[in-house]
């Protein structure tokens, strides 16, 4: 059964609830008076229950809201690494654009992007199966930096550094997004250069810099066929958005 868009933002508001606080339920005086609609439907397939105007997720809808909220944080992701979109219009922008991607397409888009771990706001991005065939996927826009060849070029999407002072070590390099990054060597340490600057670095500092690919020279004949089919679907999906 296809869930309606008012029911598929109360299964993340549940999702969110959890997270910050541990708790899978919510009163319904803290869901948006405009989502209330779709906690009939909720209940109707057992995804919620209703009881004394507390609204509580079910084992049965836990991984429904699961998966709504990692296509919205998939959605931000694509929508500030490769459509450049600011963060005021991100949110509002990412909502329509979760309901449009259908079961399968986020899994592309996850490839797409490498596989991000976090949103642009700091939040985990649930992972999907794609995640774990990672190795066996194709092309992509965004990258970690240990996945990269020497020679390769493109500029830090993101770091992702669950430690603070991996991260304020990172950001101390010049290591910011937007800097440009090339990749010189990958063995046995990484070294690659920002702007006129050398560093290397271990495997993990590496596998947390996401990079976004920008050297056409590297790519290969069959990304060189897939890139504009890749870069109409995304200019397509940009479009129903109203970002162009």
């Amino acid at each position: 059964m296809e869930l309606e868009e008012k029911a598929e933002e109360v299964l993340e508001s549940l999702w969110i609830h959890h997270e910050d606080t541990g708790n899978n339920y919510l009163p319904i005086d803290e869901v948006e008076i405009s989502y209330r609609e779709g906690i009939e439907q909720l209940v109707k397939v057992s995804y919620v229950t209703l009881s004394e105007d507390i609204v509580q997720l079910t084992d049965k809808g836990r991984p429904f809201a699961r998966n709504v909220v990692r296509r919205h944080r998939l959605a931000e992701r694509l929508l500030a690494d490769v459509m450049g979109t600011g963060d005021q219009l991100m949110h509002e922008k990412a909502c329509k654009f979760e309901h449009l991607l259908d079961r399968g397409l986020d899994e592309n888009i996850c490839s797409l992007l490498g596989h991000p771990k976090v949103c642009p706001h700091g939040k985990p991005i649930p992972p999907g199966n794609c995640c774990q065939l990672q190795h066996h996927q194709g092309q992509r826009v965004v990258s970690p930096l240990s996945q990269l060849s020497p020679g390769q070029t493109g500029r830090v999407a993101y770091i992702y550094a669950p430690e603070v002072e991996q991260l304020q070590k990172l950001t101390a390099m010049g290591i910011l997004p937007g800097a440009p990054i090339t990749l010189a060597q990958n063995f046995p340490s990484y070294v690659f250069h920002i702007r006129e600057t050398q560093f290397a670095v271990d495997e993990e500092i590496a596998q947390s810099i996401y990079v976004r690919l920008v050297n056409p020279e590297n790519i290969g004949e069959a990304e060189a066929v897939e890139r504009p089919r890749r870069n109409q679907t995304i200019g397509k999906l940009a479009q129903r958005l109203g970002l162009r």
